[in-house]
């Protein structure tokens, strides 16, 4: 697996990484390609200032680091939406506005939230706020349609009271499958984050379950990431996402430049 398609540097709220150390780890690691996706939530004021980066800032000083270091590393420049379904215009004005190589959509805000708030666990048990929660991605991706890849789909169970315990994604497939139609139809795809496994849940995001319905569906784009914040979780366990892409009936995965997707054969 040589590209590392979601990552975060200083530019997001959550990293104090310049964006200079995540590119010198990438390139210690032996990868190929990277893609900077740093956070753009808008509305999201759970953590203080709105969670979203400088747009003018970013977009002038990442291209420079893109020229600095092309003989090294192919470094790419996209963003991570935090999807809430009255967005839809903002976004897609926003993207015809600055150029993307790649643009991830994920439902960090759930009922008006920051999921990781843990608000949407209040008062409620863990499978009545999996089911608010991917009820809200449904409408999410049926209302927005400026993102290339669905982000982390059931992230939302780092931040439960059970974790995985509580977790069985067949409870939820009839809103699932509504989803993963949707990405197809829209000519979207999903990302296999390998966060999941660092924060100790035992499955990558989303649940093999789930890749291999989406599969089955007729979904082939599927991205894979790191989720990193810090030099340290590049990549992180990048040896097992070929593995679990092919045991879910996949041959490739993909990458994208320009917005647009280049498939790439799984060793």
């Amino acid at each position: 697996m040589r590209a590392d398609v979601h990552m975060h540097c200083n530019f997001s709220n959550d990293s104090e990484t310049r964006p200079e150390d995540m590119i010198e780890a990438a390139i210690a690691k032996g990868l190929s390609v990277i893609c900077f996706t740093d956070h753009y939530d808008k509305d999201n004021f759970d953590w203080g200032d709105e969670a979203v980066f400088d747009a003018e800032r970013y977009f002038k000083e990442m291209p420079v680091l893109r020229e600095q270091y092309k003989d090294r590393i192919d470094v790419r420049i996209g963003a991570e939406f935090g999807l809430q379904p009255y967005l839809y215009d903002f976004y897609r004005e926003f993207a015809e506005k600055y150029p993307m190589d790649f643009i991830i959509g994920s439902a960090h805000s759930v009922l008006g939230h920051d999921v990781a708030t843990e608000r949407l666990f209040e008062n409620r048990t863990d499978q009545e706020a999996y089911r608010i929660y991917f009820e809200e991605m449904l409408e999410d991706v049926q209302k927005i349609k400026t993102y290339d890849v669905l982000g982390h789909m059931d992230y939302v169970i780092r931040y439960s009271r059970y974790k995985e315990a509580s977790y069985s994604c067949e409870d939820y497939m009839d809103i699932i499958d509504e989803i993963l139609k949707q990405v197809i139809a829209d000519g979207k795809g999903i990302e296999l984050n390998m966060s999941g496994i660092k924060y100790g849940l035992g499955f990558a995001h989303p649940h093999d379950k789930i890749l291999k319905r989406y599969r089955e569906l007729g979904g082939e784009i599927i991205t894979v990431g790191a989720d990193g914040h810090i030099p340290e979780h590049i990549a992180y366990d990048f040896h097992l996402a070929g593995d679990i892409l092919k045991a879910c009936g996949f041959r490739y995965y993909t990458e994208f430049k320009s917005r647009k997707p280049e498939f790439v054969k799984i060793a």
